[in-house]
């Protein structure tokens, strides 16, 4: 078990990274919320990069590499709020035809929990998955109807309320449907870890040019305490989440459950916090409409929500502590 990134996981990042910046400015971020912002052309240049097959074997079209790549790949992307179903299409590559390559995309719904069938990103999708405790089963989307949410907690995540849901085709039992939920949860994880460092480079990069009283507000004490405070549990975060990868990969080192709840609780609590922070560092500014640190926010709010609550984690950590 070996939590240092190599050389050849350090490019990986570095190029997903780069195409991010490159191709998801911010500008192209939020656009993406619009009714017809979803960009096809720019989700097959991602998917073009292996994006979404990076741990399917390579005799399913995919990269062939592990899963705690799949994990750092995601942690990139939530760093640049690259928007779009990047968990669903992960989980469904090598699964639905079209999906690795970009030209099928899929949405993903859990309806372990009860309430309203909400639906991310379901209107610029072509087919829905379903996971319950039964299985995995696909529908497409054109044969479910649904309400689109005029305004979604976060801007760049279009969400649509199911008014129907047909009987889908299943295409997994029991067993696919804990994979993908524990797999989809680190995922998410990962793009919250990402997030909190997104978020700390963004209120650091203020603090540095900000002035005040002849001073870059960054050298005031007060500050430096929010931004260190920041980096912390953005490192703290990113361990448990590359632990929790490693773990995946290699079942025979500890509990999976265990480690992908506490990935959970640790890159969740870091994503909110930083975005808050974020937002402070800023000032009054810090809570306008053009100013990005709102959106880090609102994504860390909807991504600690995607398969399974903090709740639910916080619950499966100390049941696992309490059997010890």
């Amino acid at each position: 078990m070996d939590l240092q990134p190599t050389d050849d996981q350090a490019s990986l990042v570095e190029m997903i990274t780069g195409f991010a910046a490159h191709r998801f400015a911010i500008d192209t971020v939020r656009s993406f919320g619009e009714p017809e912002g979803f960009d096809r052309s720019l989700w097959a240049e991602l998917a073009a990069l292996g994006t979404f097959g990076i741990a399917v074997p390579e005799d399913r079209g995919g990269v062939g590499l592990n899963f705690i790549d799949a994990v750092l790949v995601h942690e990139a992307l939530g760093a640049a709020l690259v928007p779009g179903p990047l968990v669903a299409a992960t989980l469904a590559s090598g699964v639905i035809d079209g999906v690795i390559e970009g030209s099928v995309v899929p949405c993903i719904i859990d309806v372990g929990a009860d309430g309203p069938l909400a639906v991310e990103n379901f209107r610029s999708s072509d087919v829905l998955l379903i996971v319950d405790d039964a299985g995995v089963g696909l529908l497409n989307c054109e044969d479910a109807l649904g309400t689109d949410v005029a305004h979604p907690t976060d801007p760049t995540t279009p969400v649509t309320i199911l008014t129907n849901l047909p009987k889908a085709d299943k295409i997994g039992g029991p067993e696919l449907a804990k994979s993908w939920r524990q797999r989809g949860s680190l995922l998410s994880s990962a793009q919250l870890s990402g997030n909190s460092s997104g978020s700390t480079t963004l209120a650091v990069e203020y603090a540095k040019g900000r002035e005040q009283f002849g001073r870059p507000i960054g050298s005031f004490q007060g500050l430096k305490h929010l931004l260190a405070d920041s980096w912390i549990r953005t490192e703290v975060a990113r361990s448990s989440v590359w632990a929790a990868g490693v773990t995946v990969d290699e079942p025979e080192v500890g509990s999976i459950d265990r480690a992908v709840a506490g990935a959970r609780l640790t890159s969740a609590r870091a994503a909110t916090e930083n975005a808050k922070t974020c937002v402070q560092v800023h000032g009054g500014m810090g809570f306008t409409w053009e100013v990005d640190a709102h959106l880090f926010l609102k994504r860390a709010w909807i991504l600690e929500t995607q398969f399974g609550s903090i709740d639910d984690a916080a619950e499966v950590v100390a049941d696992l502590y309490a059997t010890r």
